[in-house]
């Protein structure tokens, strides 16, 4: 399914895009235990994802979207990581238009 996705990276997290006959985005979420040790820290990355996500799904289009986590997510402040996910929807966006 994901054989070429359309890819966004920064120091917190890698998305992977793939435009779907779907009406609505559709997210997935990979925060593994590499990425984030304790539950804790999963849980907290998964709401902020599953958040923004939430606010930004009527401009996501007909998107399947798969949000892997890095070291780094675990130390980022809410606002660093609210702001850096605003940058990858934004960038999905844009390159979906054009392919």
């Amino acid at each position: 399914m994901f054989a070429a996705p359309i890819k966004s990276s920064d120091a917190y997290f890698t998305l992977l895009a793939k435009v779907t006959e779907q009406r609505q985005p559709r997210l997935g979420l990979a925060i593994s235990k590499k990425a984030a040790r304790l539950a804790v820290q999963r849980n907290r990355l998964k709401r902020a994802i599953r958040e923004s996500f939430r606010h930004e799904q009527l401009r996501l289009m007909n998107l399947d979207i798969v949000v892997m986590a890095r070291k780094d997510a675990v130390q980022a402040t809410s606002t660093e990581l609210r702001e850096s996910l605003r940058r990858h929807w934004h960038r999905l966006r844009k390159r979906c238009k054009s392919s």
